[in-house]
């Protein structure tokens, strides 16, 4: 079993491989919970490529991450290296505009992604 730090180099090369990033229960194509499941579909409507990590089953990567953030739950999302906790946080931010800034700062250099169209 990896130590510690090795966990945490893990969590870091993560982080900075990926502009934005879910730590959560299962993956973005089967998720294991409702509030991953929720993040997913959240940041599916930004058009912007995302990764989903399942640590459901790796107790010492979660709790390097509950150590790192200082957030007890799961999911915990990254953008651009930096923590922002989950949906919770996220959602209001993007209703008052911050979550536009902070993708368009993250993703910097890249071209905007195409409307996505919402079909009922």
């Amino acid at each position: 079993m990896p130590d510690a730090d090795a966990i945490r180099k893990q969590i870091e090369h993560e982080i900075a491989e990926n502009t934005i990033l879910v730590y959560g229960k299962g993956t973005k194509d089967a998720p294991l919970c409702g509030f991953t499941l929720e993040t997913i579909q959240f940041f599916n409507q930004f058009g912007r490529p995302f990764e989903v990590v399942d640590v459901l089953e790796d107790m010492p990567k979660r709790e390097a991450l509950a150590q790192m953030t200082d957030w007890p739950t799961l999911p915990k999302v990254f953008i651009g290296g930096k923590f922002y906790g989950d949906t919770d946080i996220l959602g209001p931010m993007a209703q008052n505009g911050e979550l536009a800034k902070v993708l368009s700062e993250a993703f910097a250099g890249q071209a905007e992604p195409a409307p996505v169209i919402k079909l009922r």
